[in-house]
């Protein structure tokens, strides 16, 4: 792509190349150097992302590339994780997917399970081809929806050498069979279906999408656990993000419809290089994780790399950002990607 439509792009959603101002959720390290990059998937859409880099390290890096959670942006845990793993001695990059934060892609707020594993790829694109970067050292970390994408990724992508999947969903079921798989019937997704192509035709007229919601706000006082906890991160200083879909907004109605009959985890059970599934074990969500990892090692003769860590006493966003108790097992990823990215 010609160097001025790309920046005419990133102009077009708010992507400043010369904005260095720190937005982030999480304290700035000074053990890194920062700085805002962007490169394009192969169906021409711009990614903005973070670029950290440990410093005083000379030499071609182990470089690892992360996105999530599923909603949210770069400036929230995709770039805790890229900082502290640079802080650990990794080239590190966390992304905005297609269609939100400062990437591009047109209509805003839509999924793809298709698009959006190719964001992955096109991050290993780009740091692959950069200096200080060993090509055959790279891997990515997926949290939330985005580690159900991340294995897809590594079941695609023969040049990533390590996976990290964290608090994942799997965003096909859940969207195919709902929360717990409370909606896993024909007629309910005929039902579901039915809804969002109804949702298709008024979003048609309107010439415009209808949101969906981000987190409810205000909380209910009977709102399910799971939600209180979703609340928790992204409508409090915690978490809370201008750009982040789950903090404010929402995806589109029908921004997630195509995972509904395309499931992503199809050929986990061919990944050949390594994957570690963290999850915590008082998470709504960890039932994808354990039912993930089954699935994958199942007669998958490279079964002897992959592992399940289920963390005591954490919940699903205490992955996010440590939920104050350091919930996060960055010596485990450090280890992990040390071993695997040799």
């Amino acid at each position: 792509m010609e160097n001025n439509v790309m920046q005419n792009i990133c102009e077009s959603v708010g992507y400043d190349k010369q904005n260095r101002e720190w937005d982030k959720t999480f304290p700035k390290s000074q053990k890194v150097s920062h700085r805002k990059v962007r490169f394009s998937n192969r169906y021409g859409i711009v990614l903005a992302a973070d670029l950290y880099e440990p410093k005083g390290v000379e030499g071609r890096l182990a470089a690892i590339a992360v996105c999530g959670p599923f909603g949210a942006v770069k400036e929230q845990a995709a770039g805790l994780y890229a900082q502290t793993m640079a802080e650990r001695g990794f080239l590190t990059i966390a992304f905005d997917p297609s269609f939100t934060g400062e990437s591009g892609g047109e209509p805003r707020y839509m999924a793809s399970p298709d698009i959006n594993t190719e964001d992955f790829q096109a991050a290993v694109d780009f740091l692959s081809v950069q200096e200080n970067v060993d090509p055959e050292r790279i891997g990515i970390i997926g949290i939330c929806g985005w580690g159900g994408l991340a294995l897809n990724a590594a079941a695609l992508d023969t040049r990533i050498k390590a996976t990290v999947t964290s608090t994942m969903y799997d965003m096909s079921r859940v969207n195919a069979n709902g929360y717990f798989d409370a909606e896993n019937s024909a007629d309910a997704r005929y039902a579901k279906k039915e809804a969002m192509n109804a949702q298709r035709i008024a979003d048609y007229k309107n010439g415009s999408y209808a949101l969906g919601g981000g987190v409810v706000d205000p909380l209910p006082e009977d709102a399910p656990f799971f939600i209180k906890d979703y609340y928790d991160y992204y409508k409090t200083d915690r978490g809370y993000h201008k750009r982040s879909l789950n903090s404010n907004g929402g995806w589109n109605i029908i921004g997630c419809m195509s995972f509904i009959n395309q499931p992503i985890l199809r050929y986990s059970n061919e990944i050949r290089s390594a994957v570690l599934v963290l999850h915590g074990e008082r998470a709504h969500s960890c039932y994808f994780s354990r039912d993930a990892y089954a699935g994958m090692v199942k007669d998958n003769p490279f079964a002897d790399n992959k592992e399940l860590l289920i963390i005591p006493d954490v919940v699903h966003t205490d992955l996010y950002d440590g939920g104050g108790k350091n919930a996060i097992p960055f010596d485990k990823l450090e280890q992990f990607f040390e071993e695997n990215l040799k």
